[in-house]
């Protein structure tokens, strides 16, 4: 019998659907979700609101909702993301309202103790009955980890962390017993975890990451590696670089999406007029300059072109891969994206249960045509 105590599986199926593109809703828990624009019908984040976009989402056949952990908003207009709900509750309280659909909690490594981390996704995958899935950040925002009064550490060193952090709750997930746990950066003197989780070895492990230490830390530990790129040309050549790094330095096979943002109308200049309307006039400009100023310093130096260009695709939808024009040049997009190699996306609207409902509706009958998705609805299951 393996011991997964120190090691990951080689290769499992994150999802048990037969599509062979899945599709998670990302950024639900935050106010404004993705879009960081004053437009009507952003997310308010109040939990009827997020109940009714999760249980939208899984009547729809999506495979997963996965959370953005936040703590406090970028300023600006709207304050993006200031009013948010934390991630492992937020997992939890879903994971008893649905029944298919995996639920994920995002966490950011040094604002929980990887034994309370543990006990927490434990707890939610019972929960779930085996649904759960953890996404790993190692921590970015220095403002928000200094909340917790802790300074932001080096980058590599950010990801060293992390790879103690999930070594330490792997060895909770799976070994029987107590034992010690003595590392650079966390001590569990007599550690123990019951009852393990449902899912084995332990749940569906998820992580982002472009830098050469964040491609290594997802390559090692995760089932899935997230992956946001500025076009498909570097969705192509990330997922492949990302894929032989887990082959060739750990011997595992991983699955790797990307982040899309949709804006879809009966013709693609409505689709470009909205998409105008809610980046170009009722867009958070301020805010936004304010978040890529904390991720690229002196980003203002620039050139105006290409600082405006990225700003408006960061208000659209987190700086995600464009899916504009009509229900016909989304699912050409989503084709493309998938045979870029990606194995799936997560999505995200400015309105996301008008677009949850588009999707059902336009959406989604387009993609089994185009054998992007073969799985019946959970409605047409029953």
């Amino acid at each position: 019998m393996t011991d997964y105590s120190t090691s990951t599986p080689p290769s499992r199926e994150p999802f048990a659907t037969s599509n062979p593109f899945k599709l998670a809703v990302f950024g639900t828990n935050v106010s404004g979700g993705c879009s960081m624009t004053a437009a009507p019908g952003t997310i308010q984040v109040e939990w009827p609101e997020t109940l009714r976009i999760a249980r939208a989402a899984e009547r729809a056949g999506f495979e997963a909702i996965i959370p953005v952990a936040r703590w406090k908003g970028f300023g600006g207009d709207t304050n993006f993301n200031h009013r948010t709900f934390e991630t492992y509750t937020w997992a939890a309280g879903l994971a008893q309202a649905t029944s298919t659909i995996r639920v994920f909690a995002t966490s950011h490594v040094p604002t929980v103790h990887p034994v309370l981390a543990a006990k927490q996704a434990t707890t939610i995958d019972h929960i779930s009955g085996g649904r759960f899935g953890l996404n790993i950040v190692a921590g970015w925002n220095a403002p928000e980890i200094a909340m917790f009064g802790t300074a932001q550490r080096e980058h590599d060193t950010r990801y060293e962390c992390a790879d103690e952090w999930i070594g330490l709750i792997k060895q909770l997930w799976t070994r029987e017993g107590t034992f010690d746990f003595d590392g650079r950066f966390f001590h569990a003197p007599q550690a123990y975890l019951e009852p393990k989780p449902i899912q084995k070895p332990y749940p569906i492990i998820m992580s982002a990451g472009l830098s050469p230490a964040g491609r290594r830390f997802g390559a090692k530990h995760a089932d899935i590696i997230f992956i946001l790129t500025p076009t498909l040309d570097d969705a192509r050549l990330a997922a492949a670089e990302t894929r032989t790094l887990a082959r060739r330095e750990f011997d595992r096979d991983i699955k790797v999406f990307g982040m899309g943002y949709v804006v879809c109308a009966d013709t693609e200049r409505e689709a470009r007029e909205y998409l105008h309307y809610y980046v170009h006039e009722k867009g958070d400009w301020p805010g936004m300059r304010n978040w890529l100023e904390m991720i690229i310093p002196n980003s203002g130096t620039a050139s105006k072109e290409g600082f405006e260009e990225m700003c408006a695709n960061m208000i659209a939808g987190y700086c995600g891969l464009p899916l504009i024009g009509t229900p016909e040049q989304i699912v050409d997009g989503m084709l493309a994206m998938h045979q870029a190699g990606l194995d799936g996306i997560t999505l995200s609207w400015v309105d996301y249960e008008a677009g949850i409902a588009q999707y059902s509706e336009r959406i989604e009958p387009l993609l089994r045509q185009a054998d992007l998705r073969r799985e019946p609805l959970p409605a047409e299951a029953s």
